[in-house]
């Protein structure tokens, strides 16, 4: 490809909170049972990012009208990654999102039900909107990531911090999407859940309905899925696992890292593990904050091959390659 049908990325902004709150002082984690604490002090989360605001949408909006002051443009449409819930039924958060963020020229809807997968997905949409018509110039896709309810400590999966993010997809952009994959298995779609129809959000609780199912079952799904899925955008890539520069994924927990090294053979970079401890899990955010950071270290050469693993607790995969 040629600079002018390459797609990549024009701008990234990452919205992180300045207070931050120690595991073992978050409230709930003085009724946890023995096992859920002894989860979150294992977790590799030393502390969470707590924001003031208690809505998601006007940080998205505020993630990308802070993108567009640094970086002007007019994008052709807004993708709004979705939250573990949204703010309001029947309306619409991400067309909130559009008018706080003053992004009236973009026609705005949502990526959702995939979890943490969703940044994944809307990076490869925004590629592929922008293939099919030479009319679109910009696509922009925000997210911002908060807990459900009050609790932040989900065990057995993470715990939950504050972030928001905005980023952009233009052609001629770096890292050029140079490969992308994506699966999903629908049989566990309702793994977890939160009872909220009959109860106020303060009482919600996320539910895990089988934590042998999530620790076993679905990680041996995940392994194998994500195995395949590496060796098929590296294939499509015509590259070699030599030519990897670095690998990045989100930040669940510490014990992941190890695991997938392991598993691909392919290292990740300690970037996540340092998010994690500092930030904890941002959802979505995750994925997108560490690959800024990585960008913005001056770790990486143009050219350099990065790999973004992603997925959810729904049972949604995604593999990226981008060259930077």
């Amino acid at each position: 490809m040629n600079s002018s049908t390459e797609i990549g990325i024009g701008a990234i902004h990452c919205l992180l909170p300045d207070t931050r709150v120690a595991v073992e002082d978050l409230p709930e984690f003085a009724m946890l049972d023995a096992a859920a604490a002894d989860f979150a002090r294992g977790s590799g989360v030393r502390t969470v990012g707590v924001f003031d605001e208690s809505e998601q949408a006007p940080l998205a909006a505020r993630a990308c009208r802070e993108l567009f002051e640094a970086h002007p443009g007019e994008p052709d449409a807004l993708l709004l990654v979705a939250p573990r819930a949204p703010d309001v039924l029947l309306g619409s958060d991400v067309c909130r999102v559009q008018t706080e963020a003053k992004l009236n020229t973009a026609f705005p809807f949502t990526v959702e039900g995939l979890g943490c997968t969703g940044s994944s997905t809307a990076w490869a949409l925004a590629r592929d909107l922008l293939a099919a018509d030479p009319g679109r110039e910009q696509v922009v896709i925000a997210h911002a990531s908060r807990p459900t309810g009050v609790d932040r400590i989900r065990f057995p999966v993470t715990v939950v911090g504050d972030g928001a993010y905005a980023m952009t997809m233009v052609r001629g952009g770096r890292p050029v999407l140079r490969a992308h994959r994506e699966q999903a298995d629908g049989s566990f779609h309702d793994l977890f859940r939160v009872e909220y129809k009959e109860t106020p959000w303060y009482e919600w609780r996320e539910v895990c309905q089988d934590p042998s199912r999530y620790r076993f079952q679905l990680a041996t799904l995940s392994s194998r899925r994500l195995g395949a899925m590496v060796d098929q955008v590296l294939a499509d890539a015509g590259v070699g696992r030599d030519r990897i520069r670095t690998s990045l994924m989100q930040n669940v927990t510490a014990a992941a890292y190890g695991f997938y090294t392991s598993l691909l053979g392919l290292p990740i970079h300690p970037v996540c593990g340092r998010h994690l401890a500092e930030y904890g899990h941002l959802g979505a955010a995750d994925v997108v904050l560490n690959l800024n950071a990585l960008l913005e270290s001056g770790e990486v050469e143009r050219g350099d091959l990065v790999l973004v693993l992603n997925n959810s607790p729904v049972a949604a995969w995604a593999v990226t390659l981008w060259e930077v």
